[in-house]
């Protein structure tokens, strides 16, 4: 069946870097565009980064600048690197993705994705 395994996530101080792996199995991975979006308790899902098939990237404004994410189709992964993380980054931080004709479809809201993992948490400690 269509599994994503988020990891990489765990404990960090503020101005480290942090690289998270979202890893897919039971999908044709190259048939799929994909996102990172991050949550914290009582509140709603935020997006944070999105890629396309084709490899274009999508930021919400508050990750433009230290946030990257890029995709391995032959490891039929997709990553998110955080750099000099803050305290505001501490969140559980989800992958989802879509299914797309389009190699240039990507998109920032959480109802257009059909399959999301488990989530990792991201402490970052000041």
């Amino acid at each position: 069946q269509v599994q994503l395994v988020e990891s990489g996530g765990g404990l960090v101080q503020a101005g480290d870097s942090l690289r998270l792996s979202c890893d897919a199995s039971g999908i044709n991975f190259s048939m799929y565009a994909a996102g990172w979006f991050r949550q914290t308790p009582g509140n709603e899902r935020e997006f944070v980064a999105a890629i396309s098939r084709s490899g274009g990237a999508t930021y919400a404004d508050s990750a433009k600048g230290r946030f990257t994410i890029s995709r391995d189709n032959a490891k039929k992964t997709v990553f998110l690197r955080i750099d000099n993380l803050k305290f505001e980054d501490t969140a559980v931080y989800y992958c989802a993705f879509t299914h797309s004709w389009s190699a240039s479809y990507t998109s920032t809201r959480t109802n257009d994705y059909t399959v999301w993992g488990q989530g990792t948490q991201v402490t970052v400690s000041t």
